[in-house]
This record gives structure tokens, C-alpha cells and sequence, in this order.
């Protein structure tokens, strides 16, 4: 990822990161390249690590994570919880 994308992309985390920590499950979020059908791919994009994955149908619209912002791809990743040691 060269420097002018992982800027545009810190950018945008910085932005967002707020409205999408406040939707249920999700614990952190992050710059990466995304996964598609479990594989690594080229591209870079926001990922939004959750506690466990939940169908879009099951959720409040409200709480659905949008699958690109700004034009940037968005990979939900479930990763559980996170604790300190």
C-alpha cells in the first residue's frame, strides 16, 4: 500500500471510526487489505473487526456496517472479543 492510500485511508478511519464503534458487535477498526470470500486480496480498504458476524437481514437498518465509505471498500472481520492481558 503506498503512502498516498494508507493516508486517505487513516483519513477516513479517523472519520468514521466514531459512528461505526457504536454499532453493536463491533470492536475496533483498522486499515488493510481486504478479504473476499476469505482470501487476501490486493486491495486496501477499512476493516471492521466485530465480536461475531451477523446476517444484514437479522440487523436494525441502523446498525448495518456499509460495504464501502468513500469509495473504499469495507471488510467486516470477526475477530471475538478483545482482551487485555
Amino acid at each position: 500500500m503506498d503512502e498516498a492510500t494508507r493516508d486517505r485511508l487513516t483519513d477516513i478511519q479517523a472519520r468514521y471510526a466514531h459512528d461505526l464503534m457504536e454499532k453493536p458487535n463491533v470492536v475496533g477498526i483498522g486499515i488493510g487489505l481486504v478479504r473476499i470470500d476469505g482470501e487476501v486480496t490486493a486491495e486496501p480498504g477499512l476493516i471492521v473487526m466485530v465480536t461475531k458476524k451477523i446476517p444484514d437481514a437479522e440487523l436494525a437498518p441502523e446498525d448495518v456496517i456499509p460495504t464501502t465509505i468513500e469509495g473504499v471498500l469495507v471488510d467486516v472481520q470477526e475477530t471475538g472479543a478483545f482482551e487485555a492481558f
